[in-house]
């Protein structure tokens, strides 16, 4: 999306800045997503031929000061039409930039907040004055509070006494929808099939600014190789820079728990015990900010017959590229800096087959509104939904499943998401009975077993006619 013909999708997120235009009253927005999500992307699109302001914090090393920040965000107000100062407080800073935004409509992005103010511990105090007493007089206003670092937006903006019932509007912004990832392929120019498409978002993840490094003139494999496998790949060096800038000092222990995410949902305890690390608070806060990160997120099983959720629950690793860069990146980093991947099939990897069908389950539940879409499910009709597991006990089976739907109307869609190089075979059908078999089921409960694949089934599988549905990802796309 490096320029306005390659902006796809946020058309929800642009309709509700665009209702801001329409206010009477000054307007504080908070939005938040990870790292290359497009964030800033977004908010430049809105702004296009509009009265705009942009400044950014500079990314945290252990030197850069709070008055690093301030002389950098001087250096941007001079770069846009304002004198040039040195200024050690921030009140001086913002004062300076009230002069240009006093009447009149203006859009102010303060970007990458968290980094601009997390050393000046006066910096938010400032902000909300300056707010208070004069930005907020200025009825066409848009200020535009910007950042990766979900977490501390999250504890010293959104959950703040000081900014309470002065945010207009809180945008997370997502991982692109498949069929906008297929969209964004097709503008890049990328016509390759769609196992080839699925290779791609396998390792990029639906994040836009992965995607767009992506040269359509070469294959799914060889893009991979480029990006991943040789000494100047940008996603070789990407998962330090992404943890630094994100979690500073502290990235390690959020590091150690995405690598016991790698290979299976984990509950609280097992990551505990795992990581040798006391299942305390502190653990719990971790895990808080890798879900407002975007890079997991918490799985909680339900009460078919009841509804209620269940007390304990699981952590799925959500974020494709963190877990191809662990599982095949980091461990060849030596080879990779050698260059030695050069004549290597990719696919030939150990592993590379289990490696995409875990990815494209998780393409797949991040994408759940479409497959309601497919199914023909009103989500207002929807009591549950979600990867489901069934607890091991004296009274029943233990059970796991990629993706379960409850509708009010006592129906289940269990679905399966199945990758194959081949054509599924008729295998799959004892798979999902057996699967059926230990789910327990409230009297009156229809189980409608549901297929999603990549490389089509056999005409057995077909002939069967046991599926409800069998969706291709081509659908999904």
């Amino acid at each position: 999306m490096k320029n306005n013909n390659l902006f796809i999708g946020r058309q929800e997120e642009l309709a509700r800045l665009a209702l801001l235009k329409e206010k009477k009253t000054a307007s504080l927005v908070v939005v938040t997503g990870r790292r290359r999500i497009g964030k800033s992307r977004l908010i430049n699109q809105f702004a296009t031929n509009s009265p705009f302001l942009q400044f950014s914090g500079l990314p945290p090393t252990e030197k850069t000061s709070a008055q690093d920040q301030r002389n950098e965000f001087a250096k941007q107000l001079q770069r846009q039409g304002l004198p040039n100062v040195i200024a050690h407080d921030w009140s001086d800073l913002f004062a300076l930039l009230t002069v240009k935004i006093t009447t009149g409509f203006h859009i102010v992005l303060l970007d990458e907040i968290s980094w601009m103010g997390d050393k000046d511990p006066n910096f938010l105090g400032k902000l909300k004055n300056i707010w208070d007493m004069e930005w907020s007089k200025n009825p066409k206003l848009i200020v535009i509070l910007c950042g990766s670092v979900s977490s501390w937006i999250e504890k010293n903006i959104l959950s703040s006494t000081g900014f309470l019932g002065r945010i207009s509007e809180h945008i997370k912004l997502n991982p692109l929808s498949l069929k906008e990832c297929n969209q964004l392929l097709e503008a890049l120019g990328f016509r390759g099939s769609i196992y080839e498409k699925l290779m791609l978002l396998s390792v990029t993840g639906c994040i836009p600014w992965y995607i767009e490094q992506i040269h359509p003139k070469l294959s799914a494999s060889d893009n991979i190789k480029r990006l991943c496998f040789t000494p100047q790949g940008i996603l070789v060096q990407e998962f330090k820079k992404l943890f630094h800038d994100l979690f500073g000092r502290r990235n390690e222990i959020y590091r150690r728990i995405i690598e016991t995410l790698v290979e299976k949902n984990l509950s609280l305890t097992k990551i505990s015990e795992t990581l040798h690390y006391e299942r305390s608070g502190a653990l719990s806060e971790y895990l808080t900010d890798l879900v407002d990160s975007y890079f997991i997120a918490k799985i909680s099983p339900w009460s078919i017959k009841t509804g209620k959720i269940s007390k304990i629950s699981r952590y799925r690793l959500t974020d494709n590229y963190l877990r191809f860069y662990l599982k095949y990146i980091e461990p060849h980093i030596d080879k990779i800096e050698q260059n030695l991947f050069k004549n290597q099939a990719i696919t030939s990897m150990t592993g590379w087959d289990a490696m995409l069908g875990l990815q494209f389950e998780n393409l797949v539940v991040n994408n759940a509104l479409s497959m309601f879409a497919i199914l023909k499910i009103n989500p207002l009709e929807v009591v549950m939904a979600g990867p489901f597991y069934q607890r091991k006990t004296v009274k029943q089976k233990g059970c796991q499943i990629d993706y379960l739907i409850q509708t009010k109307f006592k129906t289940l869609y269990l679905i399966e998401v199945k990758f194959s190089r081949n054509p599924i075979e008729s295998a799959i059908i004892e798979e999902i009975k057996e699967k059926i078999a230990r789910l327990v089921l409230p009297k009156g409960y229809a189980c409608l077993p549901v297929l999603i694949h990549v490389n089509g089934v056999t005409s057995a599988v077909e002939a069967c006619d046991y599926f409800y549905k069998i969706i291709d990802l081509n659908q999904l796309l």
